[in-house]
């Protein structure tokens, strides 16, 4: 018997009502409802649900994901010795390795699945894979693919993860997004004139143009950024990035010194919030599914510098979120227009990245901050719904807000096992 679509369930509200979604059960419908349903992966649906705010979303997605840490990419390359030919190749690699999983993910579950280049790792390349050789240095990344792709199609990494209650898993994306609306307003204090204006312009589209508030926010923020001279296109030049090959050369230094560090960092550190995030919003994605595909994309793409991709969290909860579109049924459309986004950055990853370092540094801290105050919101309503479980969602945020980092492990994932103990400690008989 075929399993049920994933997604079924969340598509199916748009359809007269006649069936709820309840997210992570198998979609029950009515005798008769089927004629009501179209196919789900039919062009007409994906066309249908397109809205102006899905792509600001998409842009947004981005433009965050981008800005946050490509410093910390290109870094990573110089680390290594990469010339600028094979840096640009890396930027290649990795924009067309989210775009192609975006894309391909989303339209296939019909819910928003959005994957991004492992910062943590990126940071971890710069110290543990320093002097390592190129060659070597790709061999370690085809290796750290590997172990992704295992640990994905196995399903271990889905039955471990399966354990973690919603509440816990909902108040460590809002300890990761608390940092991002803070920045928002404390950008004010150094460029008043800039955030003040994003914030007045999503204050009224909020009440006039709710949909289009973060487009507009992001509109208002390049006039701003334009009028006053903080922005100047004219030194800007349309290049293509061009892809190159490295032969992998495997080696200890390539096991020890960059697989081992990659892998399991980008385990803990990106796709453990990432399984969170998707969970938090309600979406039952196939995460074993989601993680093993990314995994293969990395092996595929590390000869030419994609050293590891996994699930998002940030910018996943932008496409996740209420800012994306009003109907979470619709809201796949917001992943699959970043897919179409990154797919652009990397074919002109040099460009991208020029323009990314032309943009006022407190644009991007106000535009990602404000499209991720309806998702801390939910967040913080879910983790604090149940008063049982309260004081280890309270833990697991703080902790998660304080960006506590140990081992080499970021603070997201140190803060679910902080509420972990807690709850078990606490836990009634």
């Amino acid at each position: 018997m075929r399993p049920a679509d994933p997604g079924a369930c969340l598509r199916a509200a748009r359809h007269r009502d006649r069936v709820q979604p309840v997210a992570g059960l198998p979609c029950r419908q009515r005798a008769g409802d089927n004629a009501a349903m179209e196919f789900p992966n039919s062009p007409r649906m994906f066309w249908r649900d397109q809205s102006l705010s899905a792509v600001a979303a998409g842009l947004v997605t981005v433009l965050v994901g981008f800005a946050s840490s490509v410093a910390i990419v290109f870094q990573a390359a110089q680390a290594m010795g990469a010339t600028e030919a094979q840096t640009a190749s890396w930027m290649w690699a990795l924009g067309i390795g989210m775009g192609a999983t975006c894309i391909g993910l989303s339209l296939r579950w019909r819910m928003p699945v959005v994957t991004a280049w492992s910062t943590p790792g990126a940071a971890v390349l710069v110290t543990s894979a320093a002097g390592v050789p190129m060659a070597e240095a790709v061999a370690g990344f085809l290796l750290a693919g590997v172990l992704i792709t295992a640990v994905g199609f196995s399903g271990v990494f889905e039955r471990l993860l399966g354990r973690i209650p919603l509440s816990l898993a909902a108040a460590m994306l809002a300890g990761v997004l608390l940092r991002f609306c803070i920045d928002a307003f404390a950008a004010i204090q150094v460029q008043p004139l800039l955030v003040l204006a994003m914030l007045g312009t999503w204050l009224a589209a909020r009440r006039l143009w709710p949909r289009y508030a973060i487009l507009l926010t992001l509109l208002a923020g390049i006039a701003v950024a334009l009028g006053t001279a903080q922005l100047d296109p004219a030194q800007l030049r349309l290049e293509l990035a061009r892809p190159e090959w490295v032969t992998p050369r495997p080696s200890v230094a390539a096991v020890l010194g960059v697989a081992l560090p990659l892998f399991v960092v980008t385990m803990a550190s990106q796709n453990v919030p990432g399984v969170a995030v998707i969970r938090a919003s309600g979406y039952p994605v196939p995460v074993s599914a989601a993680v093993g595909w990314t995994g293969l994309a990395t092996v595929l793409l590390a000869p030419f510098g994609a050293f590891a991709l996994n699930l998002a969290a940030i910018t996943a909860a932008i496409c996740m979120g209420p800012e994306a579109h009003p109907d979470a049924a619709r809201r796949y459309v917001a992943a699959v227009w970043a897919g179409i986004f990154y797919l652009l950055a990397g074919l002109f990853g040099a460009t991208v990245a020029a323009l990314l370092a032309a943009l006022p540094h407190a644009l991007v801290l106000a535009i990602a901050g404000i499209a991720l105050i309806g998702t801390l919101g939910n967040s913080l309503a879910t983790a604090l719904g149940e008063e049982q479980q309260r004081e280890a969602a309270l833990v697991t945020f703080l902790v998660t807000a304080s960006g506590l980092a140990l081992l080499g492990i970021g603070a997201a994932f140190w803060g679910l096992v902080a509420g972990v103990i807690v709850r078990v400690a606490l836990r009634r008989r």
